[in-house]
Order: C-alpha cells, then sequence, then structure tokens
C-alpha cells in the first residue's frame, strides 16, 4: 500500500473490544477527519491531561485524542470513566453535540458518515489486491484513501453498493475505457474546443461522438431511456484504451491522448453533487479565458491546464456533459513529475517530503513555485484560483525539488467583481493557506522534527507588494472551513462559511 497510514495508535488501539484488521484500518482513516472536523468546530480546547489533548463538547461532556493534526483513539467522559469509541460510536456522539449545538436534526449526514466509513473498508480491500499504475504522477491522484483531512464524509459514495462505484474509484487503482454514444448532430450543445472529443472514435452519419463515464451513464440510465429508444442517443462501443480516474473521482486521464476528460456524476461528494451544472457550464469560457490571460501574464514558470470547452445534449444538459481540459505534455518543464499536492500531504510513496535533503531549501523551492502565481493572478487579474490541496500539482526535477506550480479547475475559479475583492481574498486565503500550505508544512514538520516552516512562508508572503498578503501577516486569525457544519445545517455546498483559526503566519 503506498500511501502512509494513521498513527500506530489508531492502528493497533489498547482497546481489546475495537475491531482489528481492515475493519479497525477503516475506523481510523475515518475517524481522523471526522475528529478534525468536530474539535475545529465546536470543541472547546481544555489542559491536556496524560499526554492527551481533551476538549469539551457542546453537552459539557470532555473528549480526548490522541494526536494533533491526526487525532485518534476518541474517549469520552461519562459516569466517571472514559469510554473509547468505534467509528459508529463517534457518529452518534456527533450527531447527539450537533443537534444540541445547532438545535437541528439532520438524519442525512450520520449515513454519509457511516457511507464513507464503509467506503475506506472497500478501498483498502481492494488496494490491497491491485496493482498501481506505474507512472508516479498517477499514483499520487490515486493515493487518497483518508482524503479532505477536515471533512466528516470524505470518502461518502452515495451510500450505493461498493460493487457499484469500485470499478471507478481512484483509490482502488482503477482504469477503464469510456463508453462512446452518438449523439443526434441537431440535439448537440458545445463551446469552446471539442475537438478533441471527435478523435476518440467514429460517429456515423448525422450524429457526433460523445464519451460518458460508465457510472455517470448507469446512474442516469432510467432518465436517458427513451433518448436510446428513439435514436436521438446511439451506443457505440467504448475507446480503445483506458482512461485512469483522478482524485476528483469523474475526472479521469488519458494518457495516450494526453487530455483530461471530467465528466458529470450524480453523487454526493464532500460536499455536492458532483454534476457539470449548467449555469457552470455556461461561464466556463469567460472564466477560463480569464485565467489563461492571467498566466500568459504571470512571470515564472506556472502552468494553468485550461478547460478547453464542453460539449452536451439539449435533452440531458447536465446529465451528458463533458468537459475537454488541457493535458500536461505542453506544461509540464521538460525532466519533471508532476505530482497530486494532495498526494504529498497523503503520504503517496512518491512524495519527496520524507527523503528531502534540505527540508528549509524544499519549502521555500515549494512556496516559490505555488505562492507567487496565486497571488499575481489575484492582484494583477482579479482571478481567485481554488489553489487547494487537490487542484494543484507540483513539479519536481530529478532530486524531487519544486520547480513548477500547476493549476486546474475553472468550475472552482472566482472572478472579481462577480464577488467582492474582500471575500475573493477570503476565499483564496482559505485555499491556499488553510487547505493547502498549512496542510504541506506539518506534513514536512512530522518527518523534519525541529523545522519552523512558517519565517519561510512569512517572507514569500512579505516580499510581495499585495496590501491583504501584508496584512495577512499580522492578522490573528485565518478563515476555516467549516464543513461539517456546513453539511448538519443543509447549507448550499458552494456557501462557505468560516471561523476563525490561530494564524501561524503572525509575527510574534
Amino acid at each position: 500500500m503506498d500511501l502512509i497510514p494513521p498513527p500506530a495508535e489508531a492502528v493497533a488501539p489498547a482497546d481489546p473490544t475495537a475491531r482489528t484488521g481492515v475493519d479497525g484500518l477503516a475506523d481510523a482513516y475515518a475517524a481522523t477527519p471526522l475528529l478534525n472536523c468536530l474539535l475545529r468546530e465546536v470543541a472547546e480546547p481544555l489542559p491536556e491531561r496524560g499526554g492527551r489533548l481533551v476538549y469539551r463538547l457542546p453537552s459539557g461532556r470532555p473528549l480526548r485524542v490522541r494526536g494533533n493534526r491526526r487525532p485518534a483513539e476518541p474517549e469520552v467522559h461519562a459516569a466517571g470513566a472514559w469510554h473509547r469509541l468505534d467509528h459508529a460510536g463517534l457518529v452518534t456522539l456527533v450527531a447527539e453535540e450537533l443537534r444540541r449545538h445547532t438545535g437541528l436534526v439532520n438524519r442525512e449526514l450520520p449515513a454519509e458518515m457511516l457511507d464513507s466509513r464503509d467506503a475506506v473498508a472497500a478501498l483498502l480491500t481492494a488496494r490491497a489486491r491491485a496493482t498501481p499504475p506505474a507512472d508516479p504522477y498517477l499514483r499520487s491522484e490515486q493515493s487518497l484513501v483518508t482524503g479532505h483531512p477536515h471533512h466528516p464524509a470524505p470518502k461518502a459514495r452515495g451510500g450505493g453498493p461498493a460493487t457499484a462505484w469500485l470499478p471507478y474509484a481512484p483509490e482502488a487503482h482503477a482504469r477503464f475505457p469510456l463508453v462512446l454514444l452518438g449523439l443526434r448532430e441537431d440535439l448537440v450543445v458545445e463551446e469552446g474546443d471539442t475537438s478533441a472529443l471527435d478523435a476518440l472514435g467514429e460517429a456515423p452519419p448525422g450524429y457526433r461522438l460523445l464519451p460518458a463515464h460508465p457510472w455517470q451513464l448507469d446512474l442516469a440510465r432510467r432518465a436517458l431511456a427513451p433518448a436510446f429508444a428513439d435514436g436521438r442517443l446511439i451506443r457505440l462501443g467504448t475507446t480503445a484504451y483506458e482512461t485512469w480516474p483522478t482524485a476528483a473521482v469523474r475526472t479521469v486521464y488519458a494518457p495516450e491522448r494526453d487530455l483530461f476528460l471530467k465528466f458529470s456524476l450524480d453523487v454526493r461528494i464532500t460536499n455536492d453533487i458532483r454534476r457539470l451544472w449548467r449555469h457552470d457550464l455556461l461561464k466556463l469560457r469567460r472564466t477560463d479565458a480569464a485565467v489563461t490571460k492571467a498566466f500568459a501574464a504571470v512571470d515564472g514558470r506556472a502552468a494553468w491546464l485550461s478547460d478547453r470547452g464542453y460539449r452536451t445534449a439539449a435533452f440531458a444538459f447536465e446529465e451528458l456533459a463533458v468537459l475537454v481540459r488541457d493535458g500536461l505534455g505542453d506544461h509540464v518543464l521538460p525532466g519533471a513529475t508532476p505530482l497530486l499536492a494532495a498526494g504529498l500531504v497523503e503520504g503517496s510513496r512518491d512524495s519527496p517530503l520524507a527523503g528531502a535533503a534540505d527540508p528549509a531549501a524544499w519549502w521555500e523551492a515549494y512556496l516559490a513555485a505555488v505562492v507567487p502565481p496565486a497571488l499575481a493572478a489575484f492582484a494583477g487579474h482579479g482571478v481567485v484560483l481554488e489553489a487547494h490541496l487537490q487542484n494543484t500539482l507540483v513539479a519536481v526535477d530529478a532530486d524531487g525539488l519544486p520547480v513548477q506550480a500547476l493549476f486546474r479547475d475553472a468550475e472552482g475559479v472566482k472572478l472579481l467583481p462577480d464577488v467582492s475583492r474582500a471575500a475573493g481574498w477570503e476565499r483564496l486565503v482559505y485555499c491556499l493557506v488553510v487547505n493547502h500550505l498549512t496542510e504541506v508544512a506539518a506534513t514536512l514538520a512530522e518527518y523534519h522534527p525541529g523545522l519552523d516552516p512558517w519565517p519561510a512562508a512569512r517572507h514569500e508572503l512579505d516580499r510581495h507588494d499585495l496590501p491583504e498578503a501584508r496584512a495577512l501577516l499580522t492578522a490573528p486569525t485565518l478563515p476555516g472551513k467549516t464543513n461539517l457544519l456546513l453539511r448538519w445545517t443543509g447549507a448550499d455546498g458552494a456557501d462557505a462559511r468560516y471561523l476563525p483559526l490561530p494564524n501561524p503566519l503572525a509575527c510574534t
């Protein structure tokens, strides 16, 4: 298995009644992000006791855990004693505390938490039998067994049986051909450059080629049945080669064509149903053009993987939409190897963090690659990149030193003045600093005890002529997204809500 497991105490708990093997690992992997949410969003820190961190929950009950960044072994105090919680018990506790904290009842989210844990168990079992891809880039995309470190159900897959989604799961090292459909020409809706789609196969006269994700096609089977029956859609077989699902699940990479394709997927993954929504597609060209222009003006080696265009069916605009994204070949520096930033944090075996000969120099190179393009796009062009761990690739040289950052996903980009400058900056700080840099910094510091990553980060921000960046160096707090409360209260997935977190960048 090509990832770093949870802390040893989470894998082999002292509680003799705790589950072992895959079940124990799945509990540990699933509990960590849920605990991160609970402790960040609704708990009050108390003095440490006996080497454990202790918190007061909204009910007043104390909860203690081992570890900070990867909390494990949750125990709640009741009736004069500490009681160990397995993952199911933790879900019950979280639901009780959130009902008390918000006054709201939510039956959907606890089911998603349990589904996420069961998905992890299925993924661990599948990974043990699977062959990882030979390409280190693809391995990094498929390394995220834990996933989002601050989400209550990062691996939920819609509650369906594992047999329905495992064949398409990046974490299970899946690869599969795409289904090729013929779409009647008069029903084609497209915008931008979609020429790459026509090269995937051959459509008969009167039809255009439309690739489909096989999982999405199965999910939309009933809705699309009339179109197949009356000839608006026809099946043309599959691609002659396999594609690899990336960390986003619904985006696949075709190495033979050096092409990314992003599909709709009618499944809730983290906060959203992962459709290509009509309103996002209709503004895609404007957004992508703005980001492309910004990167053309940015000094340095950073790259933007352009979302060139989309194609879909007029009668199933969202269900059958496919988005065409640049491949890597025209963007990655010669001799460099791209890696998913989230894979560095998860512990992909290709991560250079552990083996960095000079971790301080490695971190400075990382900051120099990632930070300047994100700040320059904001300051000079009003572009707010969604520069979180899963939307950032970092290319490293033969020695593992970062030499380039590549950013992706126009769907998550915001433009000024569509959002206010203050709201855009807050979003950028959350994505780039809280979600991204703090996680990489913490991982690097775990590998190299004694390293303080924040002076270098302060220096990198200070050298940019951007008032907001300078102000960040004295701000007492950073914005932390409240994924647990957002999901519990039923807020829209795109409606980010933040709470103040201590700012490690603040000069003391």
